[in-house]
Parts: C-alpha cells; structure tokens; sequence
C-alpha cells in the first residue's frame, strides 16, 4: 500500500485465498513488522463498499456476529433482518461464544440489549435461542405462539426434524403453513427462519442470497429476465424502470457471503442452482455487469447537456 497507491485486485486476490485464521496471522505479522494495526491501515486506503468487504474479512468469525448483532441492536432502529438470520442460523456453541464476544468487545450483555429493543412472543424465542438451552416439554401453554416457541426452542435438529414429520402425518399439513396463519410479523419471520434452519441450512442462506438479489437494482436481473445490455441502452422505458428501482441490499448479500465462506458456502451454491436454476457465481457477475451499467445510465441522465 505504501508509495505506490493501493492495489485493490491484489488486497483482494491476497486476502481471499486465505482462510481467516491465516488472515489473522498476516494481521499480527504486519503489526510485528510495521508497529501498526493492519485493518486500520486498510480502511485508511479503502473507502465504500470494498473497505466494508475488506474489514468483514479480517474480522474473526465470532467478533464478526457479534459486530452484527451489536450494529443490528445499536444503529438508527432495530434491524431484526440480522437478529433473526444470526440467532436462527448459528448452533448453541456459536451462540454461546458470540455472547461471550459480545460482552468482551462491547462490554455489554446481548440478551440486556435484546430485551431493550424487542418485545412479546418474539423477544421470548430470541432470548431462548440465545440461552441456547430450552427444554420443549418445559410449560403448558395455550396460546398458538406459545405453542410455536414450545416446539421450535428446542435446538435438537434431529429431533425437531421427526417433530416436523409427526405434526405432517397429524396435522395434514406442513408446519410452515400454520405458522404463517397463525403468526405475523417478525416473530413469524423469526419462527419460519429456525424452521428453515432445522431442515437445510444451506438452503436458507440460499434463499436469503436469492432475496438480497431482488432487492433495488438487482431485481432487474428477474424481472427482464437477462435482456441484453443493447436493449436496455435502446429502450428508454426500461432505462426508466432501471433506475426506479435502483438502490441494493448489500450489506446481507456481504454477510452470507463472509459469513458463511469458510463454513457451508458450496453447500449453499448447490442448494441455490438446484433452486433458482442459475449458479450463484454467474448471477453475482451478471449483476455486477448490470450494476455498473445502471451507473453509466444514471450518470447520463444526470448529467447536464452541453452548450454549444
């Protein structure tokens, strides 16, 4: 980086092909070498999206959750996407160590800062899940939600996975459904997520992935269905519709991607071909392809016209 201006493919290319303890160990030689913090130095060089991309990468797994968590309860209102994807997703040992994090890193106890910014049936299934411990015979309860949080706190996977086929052969119908008609809100969101988490978790980050690619810009992809970019240049209706939606849901589309790479991310690439019918590499760079291309449309549409 020093003196010669900062190489962004080579940062990239050197940090990707190492695993993060490996990252860890780069960080720690280069304070031993330059008396400096190396994630410092790097956003001191970096700036936007690639600087957030960047530091994700050189933060330990766990500290990185709970930077998560800590932001999600923290930043300007409760962003219970990231409550919900983190403590659904994540098993007891992870949460265990997160809290642990969390206390360490922002001298602050999660389940306090949780209770300060939730509330109801969904504020109870968030701080059992994060208590890791729950005993699905625990309580009679009568209401559906209570029910739901009954069944679904139990983090056993094997367990609730034959609890879900026995509540099918009785009830006739998938648990999912009756969440969704009895629940709303997010502790419907947060209950469909564990359920999800319990049958393939792959295959709910697939998912997520997927949703994070609908979002702004990105749903041009679906909706045009791959329409060449010389269309898109010559058709002004469609050029209008582009920069309408514009705006991206980056920060999950970076989450899963970081969090999830050195732990199922080719089980969730298999999971997101066998579902959308697109493999998630190819999607990712056609949508870059579309995002820089919105850009140059943007910018000449903005742009003032020329005296002459």
């Amino acid at each position: 980086m020093k003196g010669i201006g900062t190489n962004e493919d080579t940062i990239l290319m050197l940090l990707t092909s190492r695993s993060n303890d490996q990252r860890q160990d780069i960080k720690a030689a280069y304070k031993k070498a330059h008396g400096k913090d190396l994630v410092s130095a790097l956003k001191s060089e970096l700036g936007g999206l690639f600087e957030s991309l960047i530091v994700a990468l050189m933060t330990p797994p766990v500290s990185y959750d709970a930077s998560q968590l800590h932001k999600a309860l923290k930043g300007a209102g409760t962003d219970d996407e990231v409550l919900i994807e983190i403590l659904a997703s994540r098993t007891g040992e992870q949460i265990t160590n997160i809290v642990n994090a969390y206390k360490k890193e922002f001298n602050g106890k999660l389940e306090k800062d949780i209770l300060g910014d939730t509330s109801g049936h969904y504020q109870r299934l968030l701080v059992i899940l994060l208590q890791a411990l729950f005993d699905a015979g625990e309580g009679k309860f009568g209401t559906d939600e209570d029910q739901f949080i009954t069944i679904l706190g139990n983090r056993r996977v094997e367990h609730l996975r034959e609890v879900f086929d026995a509540y099918k052969k009785l009830s006739g119908s998938e648990l999912e459904d009756s969440i969704e008609g009895e629940t709303t809100g997010n502790l419907e969101n947060l209950l469909l997520a564990v359920v999800k988490c319990v049958r393939s978790v792959p295959e709910f980050f697939a998912e997520g992935l997927y949703k994070s690619m609908r979002e702004g810009d990105y749903a041009l992809i679906w909706e045009m269905s791959f329409v060449s970019l010389k269309h898109l240049k010559e058709n002004k209706t469609d050029q209008d519709r582009c920069l309408i939606r514009a705006g991206t849901d980056d920060s999950t589309l970076m989450r899963i991607m970081v969090s999830r790479s050195e732990i199922d991310m080719l089980d969730i690439r298999t999971c997101f071909k066998k579902k959308y019918g697109a493999s998630l590499y190819t999607t990712i760079q056609v949508l870059k392809l579309l995002s820089t291309f919105l850009g140059f449309l943007t910018r000449s549409k903005t742009s003032k016209p020329s005296r002459k």
